[in-house]
């Protein structure tokens, strides 16, 4: 039998919420199975911590599960438990309010939200995640008897419409809460156990206790991360990357972290042997799985690790997240931050470790995700640590090898206080860059890098150990190289100028900034240059060259900037040119070859955009040089 249900009004702030929820269009609905799954797994744990406590409890031989079962024909889900229960007064207090603190700014965010039609984001928020089963809900039944041995069972219903109905029941229910909820006509996919099987997977399928629908389990993969590391195989850890990857392969390395203090967690953390653009992949791809007492409560939180550890994938697990109603939203990221500063130190120790123990691994890994890792040039907390770890190829290595800076530092010429580097498209391309004559003349090494980012990382740094400063080979102090013995021997062919001819190559560079006008800031001899006429470097104090092309292409601004041009006196083509300044200062062949020296290097900067010009003057210079020729006397 069953007493006389008595009738009770919600209060204003859940008719308010219901009104929201009943009249509003929604795009992710499935939250409600989670919502009430994980209700139930709260019951389940509360009902464990009284028997351990030595509570005595009714239906003592009842295992702990929860149990969905679907009833298509007429629309129905029932989701039950057999935790602790609810009394009248609990389910009246459970129930029947919004959670103490924040209901008013949860129904004004709500509101703001619904008038947008994607409310679906913030269900569940400040404590009530409930509700968000009147979403698909045309009716609600809670049948509930409480643990304790002398609890009359109850009965809760409500259509969501401003009221509901209590009633004590006297047959004699087992312990544990049963949800039955009457589908509207528009979430009957709802009674579909496809589509509830993927929204428990989803998002509960780590939740310690069985799920079970239809008597079928669905929880089958075990939380790995709540398990000792010494219990688990290789092939276990590779299982659970697949599964949460969907990635074929094993991978490359896993990371299994587990703190205590000063908060709690276990991470699961894989790097992959393979890799994504990054430069094409938006925030929202990269992050962590984050759980909250093995509940899915945000799928790729991009807050726990920074960009430059996009790579990584995994999850954590913390019941120290302080949450307000919703397993989405957090109420505090004071703990998720300190969380991730833990991941990072953790991270970057394994990486540490690897790279001491197997530099060939390590170089592996940087082949896949080095690219990525220079990005965290801006986490200036981890630089320290972040700095050990980069690799770079080098003009003292061989091709496909790599080296650290405290490498470099350890080959460093006696005085030399400076880490030099210079970037290009390729190896091939920067071996053969006029900037580096003087460094291989020297024999000074010389780092070289590939990608946009390279620029940023290295001004990130500034200097290494603070007592090398990274310099860009055409910004370098050539007075300080020049101090540093040759280790080329090969004599210069070109015979020293005299005196005189000093005086007349000073008025050659004059005459060539003429020709150049505004398009140089200056044009002067070079002291870098050995077999190469010319070159542009980028005036003191402004950024590298390669730096300017990242910006404007940012910017999408395709103007040459003004650079230095300098040139080499002891090549035979300036010699030439200089003979010909002598003869006849006026010579228009002068004016075309600086014309042509000028754009020869504006191709190798890669600022020369229309090579026509170029083109048609090396064709008129070869064909006045063809009529020059003895043959032709």
């Amino acid at each position: 039998m069953t007493a006389k249900a008595k009738s009770y009004k919600f209060k204003t702030e859940i008719n308010q919420l219901l009104d929201i929820l009943i009249h509003s269009l929604y795009t992710n609905r499935e939250i409600f199975i989670r919502e009430l799954v994980s209700n139930a797994s709260d019951a389940l744990d509360k009902l464990r911590f009284e028997i351990t406590s030595g509570t005595e409890i009714v239906d003592k031989n009842l295992d702990l599960e929860i149990s969905i079962s679907l009833d298509k024909e007429n629309n129905l889900i029932r989701i039950s438990d057999t935790g602790i229960g609810m009394s009248a007064e609990e389910i009246v207090k459970n129930i029947g309010t919004i959670a103490k603190s924040g209901s008013a700014d949860f129904i004004n965010k709500l509101s703001s939200e619904a008038k947008d039609k994607d409310v679906s984001n913030i269900i569940g928020k400040f404590g009530v995640g409930f509700y968000s089963v009147f979403m698909v809900a045309e009716e609600v039944v809670i049948t509930s008897r409480s643990y304790k041995p002398e609890a009359i069972p109850v009965r809760w219903t409500s259509k969501g419409t401003g009221s509901f109905k209590l009633a004590e029941l006297e047959e004699d229910l087992p312990r544990g809460t049963v949800i039955e909820i009457h589908l509207k006509e528009d979430a009957k996919e709802f009674a579909e156990k496809y589509k509830v099987e993927a929204a428990v997977k989803k998002h509960s399928n780590f939740i310690s206790f069985p799920i079970k629908i239809d008597g079928e389990k669905l929880n089958t993969v075990p939380a790995l991360w709540r398990e000792p590391k010494t219990n688990i195989k290789k092939e276990q850890y590779e299982e659970f990357y697949k599964y949460l990857t969907y990635d074929s392969q094993e991978p490359m390395d896993t990371i299994h972290v587990s703190i205590d203090a000063p908060v709690q967690f276990n991470s699961l953390m894989f790097i992959p042997k393979q890799t994504f653009d990054m430069y094409g992949i938006s925030k929202e791809d990269i992050g962590l799985d984050l759980y909250v007492k093995s509940v899915l409560i945000h799928h790729k939180n991009s807050d726990l690790l920074p960009e430059y550890l996009g790579f990584i994938k995994g999850m954590v697990d913390s019941p120290d997240i302080p949450l307000n109603i919703s397993r989405e939203t957090l109420q505090e990221n004071r703990v998720v931050m300190k969380i991730s500063q833990i991941l990072i130190k953790q991270v970057l120790s394994y990486l540490e470790k690897k790279a001491k123990k197997d530099a060939d691994a390590y170089d592996e890994f940087w082949k896949v995700h080095g690219k990525i890792f220079k990005l965290g040039y801006s986490d200036y907390a981890n630089q320290e640590k972040w700095v050990e770890l980069l690799r770079f190829d080098s003009s003292a290595t061989e091709e496909g090898k790599t080296t650290s800076l405290a490498e470099y530092v350890e080959r460093v010429k006696e005085e030399q206080k400076e880490i030099y580097y210079i970037t290009g498209a390729s190896r091939e391309a920067l071996q053969s860059d006029p900037h580096l004559e003087i460094f291989k003349r020297k024999g000074i090494e010389v780092l070289y890098l590939y990608d946009p980012v390279d620029e940023f990382a290295v001004s990130g740094i500034g200097s290494y150990k603070t007592d090398f400063k990274l310099v860009a080979v055409e910004q370098a102090d050539l007075s300080k190289i020049e101090k540093i013995e040759d280790t080329e021997k090969e004599e210069s062919t070109a015979e020293s100028l005299s005196e005189g001819e000093e005086k007349v190559f000073k008025k050659l560079l004059e005459k060539v900034k003429d020709i150049l006008g505004d398009r140089v800031t200056e044009v002067r001899e070079s002291k870098r240059l050995k077999d190469s006429a010319s070159c542009l470097v980028s005036p003191e104090g402004e950024m590298t060259s390669h730096m300017q092309k990242v910006i404007q292409m940012m910017n999408k601004d395709a103007s040459v900037p003004k650079k230095v041009f300098e040139l080499n006196k002891d090549h035979q083509l300036v010699r030439n040119l200089l003979t010909i300044y002598k003869a006849d200062p006026k010579d228009v062949f002068i004016n075309e070859t600086v014309e042509q020296l000028y754009e020869s290097a504006l191709l190798l900067e890669g600022y020369l955009t229309d090579p026509h010009k170029l083109v048609n003057r090396i064709q008129a210079i070869l064909l006045k040089s063809s009529e020059w020729h003895p043959a032709k006397k």
